[in-house]
């Protein structure tokens, strides 16, 4: 009797605590779904951004040309051997300066000595000849002229003369030879030059047409730089000549300095001495030729050297930073600040570069304000505060170049979730490479642990409802 009052009192508490729970269930989803929808917090209105600026102003401007140049000897010189025989001895050090006049090569002397002395000899013997012939004439002439020998005798006499003193012609011309050759068996320098290693070895046999070439000597002083310019620069050139954007100097006098690979100025002042008036057919270019004194051979042949060539102007010439210029998907871009001291963006057509410059050739007029440092940071719709002027050359040390991150976050920033700051922040470092990784990283893990914050803020909530929901029910 006790135990089926007690199951009927527990079914008739289950029957009502279910009843409840009908009740309170929906009431407590609702307070939970109003207090889900609460607004958030309204974004912070962004700072402005620090900038420099600087004023186009048109003005004529000193232009160089860098070309990609190698030196060469001014006077490269082939030793050769002039007669064939045994190279004897090699008189000089390889790679040496060596003087005019100075042995660098002995060959075997012997058959050119016989051969003189042969030759010699020959002419002792013609002019031993033509001393009989003289004599004999000498004795032919009076006697003919008494009717004492025919004329024929006459004419032999004369005859025999003349062709001895034509041998004893030859026989010198020989001896010449001789001496000639003789001398060749000792290989000079014929300037003052640095030489070259020996292409033979002692005791090779050479000859004037096979393995005659022994070495090379270059003259060093004076020395010649050697560069090309492409078809496509010189017509290029003569646009901006026609156009009134580029002036060459009276006449083509051009400076030319050397740049060297280490990037040291070769202190001689060099110039052009010759162009070539063709282009190659095989590169479609044409050569141009500087002079550069090198009295202490600081240059040497076949280096590759930068020629710098000056004395061009750029006349009504515009330059701003090459910071300030931004290159967009289709052209190039720069922010202009107009007369409501907004940020507009223009696009502009850039030419050559002029040290940490840019020749500007349209879209800038005289007098407009063009950001320069903190341009990577402005939009159409920021607010800018000029801090100061731009100067040419790195960046400054102000505020308009310091990363983004190193400022107090915005609310607005604050706001934003991990892979949106991850892109704000590299966008605004992509300018200064070395920090846009530190700036975009610290703007992730910021975002993150705020996201995450929201995260765990949210979590917490869920459990707190899910426990007066239970709560309720029970």
């Amino acid at each position: 009797m006790n135990r089926s009052f007690e199951r009927d009192l527990l079914l008739s508490r289950a029957v009502t605590r279910g009843r409840r729970a009908r009740w309170w269930l929906p009431l407590a989803a609702a307070v939970l779904l109003l207090g889900g929808c609460k607004k958030p917090p309204a974004e912070a209105q962004r700072p402005p951004v620090d900038v420099t600026i600087v004023t186009v102003e048109q003005k004529a401007t000193p232009v160089d040309f860098d070309f990609t140049a190698q030196t060469e000897s001014s006077r490269a010189v082939e030793i050769r051997a002039r007669v064939e025989g045994f190279l004897d001895k090699r008189m000089y050090t390889e790679g040496s300066l060596v003087k005019p006049g100075q042995t660098m090569f002995i060959m075997d002397r012997k058959p050119f000595e016989a051969a003189l002395q042969t030759a010699k000899g020959e002419l002792a013997q013609q002019q031993a000849r033509l001393t009989v012939t003289k004599a004999n004439l000498a004795r032919v002439v009076p006697l003919a002229a008494q009717n004492a020998l025919s004329k024929k005798d006459l004419d032999d006499a004369v005859g025999n003369e003349k062709e001895a003193e034509a041998a004893v012609i030859a026989a010198k011309g020989q001896v010449q030879t001789a001496e000639l050759n003789l001398s060749y068996t000792i290989i000079k320098s014929p300037l003052l030059g640095l030489s070259s290693f020996a292409r033979q070895q002692e005791g090779s046999y050479v000859t004037p047409t096979q393995g005659g070439l022994l070495t090379y000597v270059y003259q060093l002083d004076p020395m010649w730089v050697n560069f090309s310019i492409s078809e496509n620069e010189l017509l290029r050139y003569r646009e901006q000549i026609a156009k009134g954007q580029l002036r060459f100097p009276p006449e083509n006098k051009f400076d030319v300095t050397v740049i060297q690979a280490d990037g040291s100025t070769y202190p001689e002042q060099g110039r052009i001495d010759f162009t070539n008036p063709a282009f190659s057919s095989e590169t479609g270019t044409f050569l141009v030729r500087a002079v550069f004194a090198n009295p202490q051979g600081t240059l040497r042949p076949g280096q590759f050297v930068r020629a710098r060539v000056s004395g061009a102007v750029r006349p009504n010439a515009i330059l701003v930073p090459q910071r300030a210029v931004l290159q967009g998907s289709k052209s190039h871009f720069v922010w202009v600040i107009d007369n409501e001291s907004k940020p507009r963006q223009r696009v502009v057509e850039v030419g050559d570069w002029h040290g940490d410059d840019w020749f500007i050739t349209q879209g800038l007029r005289t007098g407009e304000r063009v950001i320069v440092d903190g341009a990577i940071r402005v939009t159409a719709d920021s607010q800018v505060k000029v801090v100061g002027t731009a100067t040419p050359g790195p960046p400054t040390d102000g505020a308009a170049e310091k990363p983004a991150a190193s400022a107090p976050a915005s609310a607005a920033g604050a706001s934003l979730l991990p892979h949106e700051r991850l892109h704000e922040g590299l966008h605004e470092g992509l300018h200064d490479a070395p920090h846009a990784l530190q700036l975009a990283q610290q703007r992730a893990d910021d975002g993150a642990g705020n996201h995450a914050e929201r995260r765990a803020g949210s979590s917490a909530d869920r459990r707190a409802g899910n426990t007066v929901a239970d709560s309720v029910i029970r």
